[in-house]
């Protein structure tokens, strides 16, 4: 498995300072690992290389760091501990925390995101595996420079109000609210019709931001779980599903967890992509099962949006419903094509109230999307669309 690394994606232009990144890890191989990745970025720079915690809080003030990759363990002061005093001391500093693969640092992973942490990244079980590392470069240096430069967008944008001002739908736990970003000007997206026939299962796909989008969306889902079917492919490794599908059955107050390959789908249950694992839909007689499938990354992921969508419209064709939640890169906009051309829809999250809108954009873009929405009206347009209302 080989990803190139050329296509990610670079400024066109580094007048601006080089963002100065912070990297906190007490593994000497990683902050050597993650620095030369940097350091080989045209736009980005090595602001400090530190071992703990408690040396990132000490030295914030004097390095002065648009983003920190900070570990969860180390000594002296782990990095759940130290996100708050270092979003104490600088408000707006980009935090991507770093973790291995179990189950604890996945769930402290999630608590740091209500914490005030952008986002995380798992680091590679095996410095030496030439692909898992490779993974690991291209997911870190392309959230580095998203979520940097949407900052550097909202610092330089004009104060105004957004174009859909209505409060966000509240959650049921509080940890999980989205707060709009800044929005910025573009040509208004063209949008097509509805089409006429009613929808019969929905479909998601979310990356970057996404677990606290599907929190907001899912907890207001219940008279659309109750009746059709969810299936959810969100960018993410294992583990981390196990923790998220727990997460939306605690938001939604429905049946939520990892599909197993073979089962039945069936109305009122949420079915969730295993990290490292396509979910596919595969007709069974006359029923739809789960497919999941061990092949190649799609989009750079695994799990990735496109199989998904794709495979769906081959047993519920028009009545596929797909939305398109924050994320980095395009996954999910090839297989909104092959739902709009087998008579469905697709809605995508707009770009104000999305993390990254690199996902939604592509869609919104490519002309397929029927709406084009803020994360707070998606629930509500989507319980709409099942009862019957194509307007």
């Amino acid at each position: 498995m080989s990803i190139a690394l050329a296509s990610l994606s670079t400024p066109n232009s580094v007048t601006q300072d080089p963002l100065r990144v912070m990297v906190v890890d007490d593994s000497v191989v990683i902050r050597g690992l993650i620095s030369r990745w940097i350091g080989a970025e045209p736009d980005m720079m090595v602001a400090a290389s530190l071992r703990t915690g408690l040396e990132a809080v000490n030295q914030i003030d004097r390095i002065k760091p648009d983003v920190a990759v900070l570990d969860i363990e180390m000594p002296e002061l782990d990095g759940i501990s130290a996100l708050p005093q270092l979003l104490a001391k600088k408000r707006d500093l980009i935090v991507i925390m770093a973790s291995t693969l179990t189950r604890r640092n996945a769930e402290i992973s999630f608590k740091a995101l209500s914490l005030g942490a952008s986002d995380y990244i798992p680091k590679p079980e095996a410095t030496r595996d030439p692909a898992a590392a490779e993974i690991f470069h291209h997911d870190l240096i392309q959230k580095i420079r998203a979520f940097a430069a949407k900052a550097r967008r909202a610092a330089a944008a004009p104060a105004r109000p957004l174009a859909h001002p209505a409060p966000l739908a509240p959650t049921h736990d509080k940890t999980h609210d989205v707060t709009p970003r800044a929005a910025v000007a573009h040509p208004p997206v063209k949008t097509r019709a509805f089409g006429l026939q009613r929808p019969r299962v929905l479909l998601i796909g979310s990356s970057t931001g996404g677990p606290q989008a599907l929190m907001s969306v899912i907890s207001d889902l219940s008279p659309v779980i109750d009746r059709y079917p969810v299936l959810i492919t969100q960018h993410m490794p294992p583990t981390f599903t196990t923790i998220l599908a727990e997460h939306l059955a605690r938001s939604s107050k429905r049946p939520a967890h990892e599909a197993i390959d073979g089962e039945v789908i069936k109305a009122g249950q949420i079915y969730l992509a295993p990290g490292g694992r396509h979910m596919r839909v595969a007709r069974h007689g006359a029923d739809a099962v789960i497919v999941l499938d061990d092949g190649a990354p799609v989009n750079f992921c695994k799990p990735a949006v496109d199989p998904l969508f794709t495979s769906a419209t081959e047993y519920w064709q028009g009545g596929t419903l797909a939305v398109v939640l924050t994320g980095m890169g395009s996954d999910g906009m090839r297989g909104g094509k092959d739902v709009v051309a087998a008579g469905g829809n697709v809605i995508a999250q707009d770009e104000a109230t999305s993390v990254v809108w690199g996902m939604p954009g592509a869609a919104a873009n490519a002309g397929i999307c029927a709406a084009v929405l803020p994360l707070n009206q998606i629930a509500p347009k989507l319980v709409r669309l099942f009862a019957g209302d194509r307007s």
